[in-house]
């Protein structure tokens, strides 16, 4: 038997906490609907939790501090989700979401939605009125209170953001590691540049002329280091000032963003990306009932690249004249192919939203094994890389100190 840590909602709306043993989540979930009680959250506990328990508010206060990310927005959405699917009325299940909230900026930020509902405003426009809920969050949500299934909408909303936030982590996690290796390689060099060669330059100071030639590009480069890092600073700080300039207006962001579609490699991984999203985005809105032409709007505000944002703007047009959506994303050229072929038999046989999401889960699963791949690669290399740059400086330097012995005396 193993312990389980739980919250739940009562037919109230006050939330309840405790710790059951049981065999498994299941178990835990079918007691407490025996008990009347709405599960929310549930958890293993730990021997290490457990003797940690008198510790954790002070800890977990302390953690609560950080910045409000998707990962908060996920656990409210489901909580909500699975509160209005008990059938708890709105109002009651946002007031226990309020009394779960242990952020306390998402406390107010909840605290002021539901202030603005019980003073007869909408849900969705409650919402949109914080940047925390983005445009599709607050869409969905308007789409399912007109039509009278806001508990649906809100658990496709908790699927669409647990799909994101598995793909983010995982490409976070595949990318850890190579960036780990890259830091080692320039930090080796920096110090070998920095800290060892200048003994050397010492030795050799008044052989300049006699040393072979990769020792004293090595050496001036150690040189130019120590003498003239702040020159480097100088030029990388104003580079990337002008850099963050450029992609701040419309012509410089396109341009950036285009640059970056036509990446060997990299540039199709992110087309994969930005197409897996916006299928997701795409589906789950028309399946939640919104007008696809509100779709596509919404949409557009939540794609990344503007080349592909642009290209949107062309397909509401072809929507609205009613050419349909398959023939305008063709046209465009930033689609692959495969995916507008589906699009179309989507589209063909009135399962576009089915379709959509069928897309997503495709080039999701191309993105990972891409990137998989890619870091399967990447790793040899890098190591290759450091290998080949450390041994150049130790080999320029021993063929220095093997031609002193060849200077005339």
């Amino acid at each position: 038997m193993a312990q389980f840590q739980f919250r739940a909602a009562d037919a109230e709306g006050k939330v309840v906490e405790g710790t059951i043993e049981a065999l498994e989540a299941a178990a835990v979930i079918s007691r407490l609907q025996d008990r009347g009680l709405i599960p929310i959250r549930i958890g293993a506990l730990t021997d290490a939790k457990a003797g940690a328990k008198t510790t954790g508010g002070r800890l977990a206060g302390m953690r609560a501090r950080g910045r409000l990310g998707q990962r908060q927005l996920l656990i409210v959405t489901q909580e909500l989700s699975t509160l209005l699917s008990a059938g708890l009325p709105l109002d009651r299940s946002l007031h226990t979401i309020v009394e779960l909230a242990d952020h306390p900026e998402l406390h107010r930020i909840l605290d002021t939605v539901l202030n603005a509902v019980r003073g007869g405003k909408s849900l969705a426009d409650s919402l949109g009125e914080h940047k925390f809920f983005p445009p599709l969050y607050v869409n969905m949500v308007r789409a399912g209170e007109l039509g009278g299934f806001l508990d649906t909408a809100l658990a496709r909303l908790a699927e669409y953001l647990e799909r994101e936030h598995e793909l983010r982590n995982e490409v976070k996690t595949a990318l850890t590691y190579p960036v780990i290796l890259s830091g080692a390689l320039g930090a080796s060099l920096i110090f070998m540049m920095v800290f060892v060669l200048p003994r050397f330059s010492a030795l050799f100071k008044d052989m300049n002329k006699a040393i072979p030639l990769p020792a004293r590009i090595v050496m001036g480069i150690s040189d130019g280091l120590q003498n003239y890092w702040w020159v480097g600073v100088i030029v990388i700080g104003v580079s990337w000032f002008a850099f963050r300039r450029s992609v701040r207006t419309p012509a410089g962001r396109m341009r950036w963003d285009s640059f970056k579609l036509r990446i060997i490699g990299i540039g199709t991984v992110l087309r994969k990306l930005e197409v897996a999203a916006l299928a997701r985005t795409l589906g789950t809105l028309i399946k939640s009932g919104v007008p696809m032409i509100q779709a596509l709007e919404t949409s557009r505000a939540v794609v990344g690249n503007q080349v592909i944002a642009k290209a949107l703007v062309d397909v509401e047009v072809g929507v609205r004249e009613g050419a349909g959506i398959t023939n305008p994303l063709a046209r465009s050229g930033v689609f692959p192919t495969l995916a507008v072929q589906m699009i179309s038999v989507g589209e063909e046989t009135g399962k576009l939203d089915e379709m959509m999401l069928k897309v997503a889960d495709y080039f999701d699963r191309d993105v990972r094994t891409s990137i998989n791949q890619a870091i399967r690669y990447l790793e040899p290399v890098l190591i290759l890389v450091m290998g080949l740059a450390i041994g150049v400086v130790v080999v320029s330097m021993l063929m220095a100190i093997f031609s002193v012995n060849d200077l005339p005396m």
